[in-house]
């Protein structure tokens, strides 16, 4: 069977990456550095949207990327037609008979789709061939960056909405349809119990979710009359929307076809509010509701949702009972980027050992962690023994973590899983539906993370080696 991504694509996506990618590997290869031992480190310097964590998320799509990477004859004719600034072939042949012939050699660490993680911390660590981990970087990054960002994203509104059921309607408003697809999967993950992309929830297995729009209704002479055709079309997937006109009126028509689908032997699900104010509408709309005896029907919300809004409206005692969220969700539009990066960490020199390598920087945040480096998660157990997560620890696989535990830890967990091992796939991807009950779980276990941060060191060993380079490269 394709891999999702090859469902999606249909195509190569060897070239899905920036040219310097390229350009860098030709120098490698013609500089004879192409098979040093490399390691690089993906990761994010801020969490997003002013929290305090973000939802990893896009390994699946990684492990479809990787696993099918190869540069077949289409992408080597392509680059064979490209020209440098003196109208002369860019790359020479020997290099591009050398993309043609490599095979993917790499180790890959992961951390799963679903976990809470932090500022700096290796979401995917690459070790092997310099040339191979170069060539992975930018398409690495554009499977992580986004996904993450709308799972945090997905996670946080989720997480707002108090146990009501939120829907993503996003697909209209994404970024093209791949940031449609991605949006829909990543927020299916982050806590989202549906989508109406019917494509994602193919693709996916993701539930989808939808009725009918303010075209239905204007295509008929009336209100009533539209709700009536809906009925006898749907009648097992009727929730009206209600506010093309007079939302409360619009109510009481749906009332008239609950009345009527009850005694065809259905049941009208609810209405749908797009417009006006939402916390008044809801609460008249409910008691219409009740008073008419559909205490079950929902009341379904949309309009530029988000958490904030959500919050607010939850705040105004509005009696919504799922949220459609779009817009804000699939662009994750107060902040459309995660800033996401890709950084080397170790190469092998030409004496065959590793050194250990440093980006600096004026600004400390941008300056990167050397060595080889895996995240180790320490817990504490709660007066019923659950486990609790107390802190993070950056660490360098080869030394030994002298941080076995803090003052009250009693376990720890090493985050980064094997994916890849010199190429070969040795990862069982879960479902999706498997993820997104992970990534509940994590939320529940980091309950206190939407109050206060979460604390992520070095480890003292690794703090020590970063303080070194720095010191040797600042002269």
């Amino acid at each position: 069977m394709a891999s999702q991504i090859q469902q999606i694509y249909q195509t190569n996506l060897s070239l899905l990456t920036d040219l310097y990618q390229l350009t860098m590997a030709n120098g490698y290869f013609i500089n004879g550095m192409q098979e040093r031992e490399a390691v690089f480190h993906l990761y994010f310097r801020k969490n997003p949207f002013k929290g305090n964590y973000a939802i990893a998320c896009g390994l699946d799509f990684v492990i479809d990327f990787i696993s099918s990477f190869h540069f077949d004859v289409d992408s080597i004719q392509y680059l064979a037609s490209l020209k440098g600034g003196d109208g002369k072939a860019l790359f020479s042949e020997s290099f591009l008979n050398y993309l043609q012939r490599l095979e993917f050699s790499c180790d890959v660490d992961a951390i799963v789709e679903g976990t809470l993680v932090f500022p700096n911390e290796p979401l995917v660590r690459i070790r092997g061939p310099l040339i191979q981990c170069q060539l992975l970087e930018t398409t690495l990054l554009t499977l992580i960056n986004f996904s993450t960002l709308v799972a945090t994203k997905s996670s946080r509104i989720v997480h707002a909405a108090k146990g009501d059921p939120v829907l993503e309607f996003g697909l209209r408003r994404a970024q093209g349809p791949d940031g449609g697809l991605s949006a829909s999967r990543a927020a299916f993950i982050g806590g989202c119990e549906a989508t109406s992309n019917v494509l994602a929830g193919q693709l996916f297995d993701i539930p989808v979710k939808g009725t009918h729009a303010h075209s239905w209704v204007m295509s008929f002479d009336t209100e009533l009359e539209s709700f009536e055709a809906y009925a006898k079309a749907m009648p097992n997937n009727c929730v009206f929307l209600v506010d093309t006109f007079d939302t409360y009126e619009g109510v009481k028509k749906a009332i008239v076809l609950g009345k009527a689908l009850k005694e065809r032997g259905y049941r009208m699900h609810g209405i749908r509010l797009d417009s006006g104010d939402l916390a008044e509408l809801s609460i008249q709309a409910r008691q219409l509701l009740d008073e008419a005896g559909f205490t079950e029907a929902q009341i379904v919300a949309s309009n530029d949702l988000d958490e904030y809004r959500i919050k607010q409206l939850k705040s105004e005692g509005a009696k919504i009972t799922v949220w459609g969220v779009g817009t804000r969700l699939s662009t994750c539009y107060d902040q459309p980027a995660l800033g996401g990066v890709y950084k080397l960490a170790a190469l092998e020199n030409a004496e065959g050992k590793m050194d250990f390598k440093v980006k600096l920087s004026e600004q400390a945040i941008k300056t990167s962690n050397p060595g080889i480096q895996q995240v180790r998660r320490f817990f504490t157990k709660d007066g019923e023994g659950n486990l609790i997560p107390e802190s993070d620890v950056i660490y360098h696989e080869g030394f030994d973590c002298s941080e076995k535990y803090s003052s009250n830890s009693t376990s720890y967990e090493d985050l980064l899983k094997p994916i890849f091992r010199k190429g070969k796939l040795v990862y069982s991807k879960p479902s999706i539906h498997t993820h997104r009950t992970f990534c509940l779980n994590q939320v529940d276990q980091f309950s206190f993370i939407f109050e206060k941060p979460y604390e992520v060191s070095l480890e003292t060993k690794l703090a020590e080696l970063k303080k070194k380079l720095i010191e040797k490269y600042s002269c």
